[in-house]
């Protein structure tokens, strides 16, 4: 078999490897979302060059092969901070490698085919089994009882403007709370997605797609109201505001979601 990239060569060394000493500060990654991801003006969302990792994916599939590499087994015997932030940097790793796959594209919906969306291709493997993103995000990440962690849904990035950001760096089991909060009021913040407007709440599609999660108690929150109210800082209300919305009394719409490939334009 001819290996025709340092990428494969180094994703075939270390599938070959146990995986004995995982590295949790998620070192390679780091360097790949510091190159090719960056915030844009008001720090609430980021762009991804997606054309200059297509070029240079070598340290993309190198911590790919990494996460390939770690058993169920191994998994299991980890914190629960150190199991999210894997799977949370898993399915964004795993969601940049289906992009530039396949790039040039307009948005990952167009990636798959009638039969099969992009999210339920199986495509890679994790924890020793084929794997494919909905399986980590929605069987693994969402199981009730397992986590119950709504500020995933802000961490998870679907490769969308619609879509919270992508950091510039991995998630890390040592600063897991901080970057989860972090996500959370900078994607409520953006004005783009989520909006008090005329005595009116307008949040993104994900409250409506996922509002089981944010109803399940998370810090005493067991409407979606009272979990925005959690945020309203960043919505921009007022006390009175607030108190309006954690009792139900604020109308709340619904946004359309902006599938568009949250790709960093080429500068002239």
């Amino acid at each position: 078999m001819k290996l025709t990239t340092l990428g494969a060569v180094v994703a075939l060394l270390l599938l070959t490897q146990p995986a004995l000493g995982f590295d949790h500060s998620h070192a390679r990654f780091a360097g790949v979302l510091a190159t090719h991801v960056q915030w844009q003006p008001g720090g609430h969302n980021s762009r991804v060059d997606y054309a200059a990792l297509r070029a240079e994916p070598a340290e993309l599939a190198a911590y790919l092969a990494e996460l390939s590499a770690v058993a169920a087994p191994q998994f299991g015997r980890w914190t629960e901070a150190e199991q999210l932030a894997f799977l949370i940097n898993a399915y964004n790793a795993f969601t940049l490698k289906l992009i530039i796959d396949h790039y040039p594209v307009d948005s990952i919906r167009n990636i798959g085919s009638f039969w099969q969306n992009p999210w339920k291709m199986r495509f890679f493997t994790l924890l020793g089994e084929p794997m494919y993103l909905d399986r980590i995000e929605h069987e693994i990440i969402r199981e009730p009882g397992r986590y119950d962690e709504p500020r995933i849904h802000f961490a998870v990035n679907c490769a969308s403007i619609g879509c919270p950001a992508l950091r510039p760096e991995p998630f890390t089991a040592a600063e897991l709370e901080s970057q989860l909060e972090d996500s959370s009021t900078r994607f409520l913040g953006d004005s783009s997605r989520n909006r008090y407007r005329d005595g009116r709440l307008e949040v993104s599609s994900i409250f409506k797609w996922y509002r089981e999660d944010f109803e399940r108690g998370w810090r005493g929150a067991d409407t979606l109201d009272s979990f925005l109210a959690l945020y309203a800082g960043a919505l921009g209300l007022d006390a009175d505001d607030r108190e309006k919305l954690a009792s139900g009394k604020l109308k709340v719409r619904v946004l359309d979601y902006d599938w568009t490939l949250n790709r960093l334009e080429a500068r002239p």
